[in-house]
C-alpha cells in the first residue's frame, strides 16, 4: 500500500480524533441546537459523497459496455449496502446519543455509554469502506476515479468526522466518564474507519470486475445511516422548533459537493 493511500486512510480517522479532543477544551456539554447542526452537516457530506464519490462512478465504470443499463450495478450494490447496515442495526447492540432506548440484539448487559460508542462504529463503517473502494478504484485504475477524487471524499468525511468526535466523546464527559476515557471512546469509535478502509481495498483486489458494486454498497450503507441516524437527529423534536439541521445539511452537501468538483 503506498504512502499517498496510507495517508489518505488516515485523514478521516484524524478527523475523529481532533473532535474527540474536544473533551479537553470544552467545559459544558454541546447544546441542543448545535448537536443538530452537526448532525445535519454530515448527513449533507455524506449524501453528496455518496452521489459524486460512489453512484456516479459506479455507473461510470460500466457506461461504455453496458449502455443505458449502467445503472444496473449502482442499484444492486446500493440495495444490498441498505440491507448490509440494517442487518448491523438489527443485530449490534447500540444505542444512539439522542435516545434512551437501546437497539440491537442482547443489550440488556451493556453499559448505556458502551452502546453509545458502538452506535458511532456501526455508522462509521460504510464511511471507512467508501474511502477504501474510492482509493481501490484509483489505484487499480478502475473507470474515471482517481486520486483526486479519493482525497476530496477522505477530507470530506474527515471534515464531518471533526462533530463527530466531539457528538460521542462530549456527552460521555457529561455522563461522568473521565476527560482521558471520554477521548479515547471517541478516538477507538473512528479507528474503525481506516479498518474498514483496508479491509475494502483488500477486498478489491480480488474482486476488481465488482468494483462498481462496491462503490453502490458503500453508498448505500451511508445512506442508510443518513436517514436511519442523521437526519432524526438533525431534525427530530426538542425544546424549541430548529431550522438548524436542515440548514447544517445544506452546509455539507455543498462544501462536499465543492469538494469533488474542484479535486475530482
Amino acid at each position: 500500500m503506498n504512502k499517498d493511500i496510507t495517508m489518505g486512510l488516515l485523514i478521516p480517522f484524524l478527523g475523529t480524533s481532533l473532535g474527540a479532543a474536544c473533551v479537553y477544551v470544552m467545559k459544558d456539554e454541546i447544546n441542543q441546537k448545535v448537536q443538530k447542526g452537526l448532525s445535519g452537516f454530515a448527513a449533507g457530506v455524506m449524501v453528496a459523497a455518496s452521489i459524486w464519490s460512489l453512484l456516479i462512478p459506479s455507473m461510470d465504470m460500466v457506461e461504455e459496455k453496458m449502455g443505458n443499463m449502467s445503472w444496473i450495478p449502482a442499484v444492486v450494490g446500493f440495495i444490498i449496502g441498505i440491507i448490509f447496515l440494517l442487518f448491523l442495526d438489527e443485530h449490534v447492540p447500540h444505542q444512539h446519543i439522542d435516545s434512551n432506548q437501546p437497539e440491537g440484539k442482547n443489550s440488556e448487559n451493556l453499559r448505556r455509554t458502551t452502546m453509545m460508542v458502538l452506535a458511532v462504529v456501526i455508522h462509521n463503517i460504510p464511511e471507512g469502506m467508501a474511502v477504501g473502494v474510492t482509493y481501490a478504484g484509483a489505484a487499480f485504475g478502475a473507470g474515471n476515479v482517481n486520486y483526486a477524487q479519493a482525497l476530496a471524499l477522505s477530507i470530506g468525511i474527515a471534515i464531518q468526522n471533526f462533530p463527530e468526535g466531539a457528538i460521542i466523546s462530549m456527552p460521555l464527559k457529561t455522563a461522568g466518564v473521565s476527560k482521558n476515557k471520554s477521548f479515547w471512546a471517541g478516538v477507538g469509535s473512528g479507528a474503525v474507519e481506516p479498518v474498514a478502509a483496508v479491509l475494502t481495498i483488500l477486498l478489491s483486489q480480488i474482486m476488481i470486475p465488482i468494483l462498481p458494486y462496491l462503490l453502490s454498497f458503500a453508498a448505500g450503507a451511508m445512506f442508510y445511516v443518513v436517514v436511519e441516524e442523521l437526519i432524526p437527529e438533525a431534525t427530530g423534536e426538542g425544546d424549541t422548533h430548529t431550522n438548524i439541521g436542515t440548514l447544517g445539511f445544506a452546509a455539507g452537501f455543498v462544501i462536499m459537493m465543492i469538494l469533488d468538483v474542484m479535486l475530482g
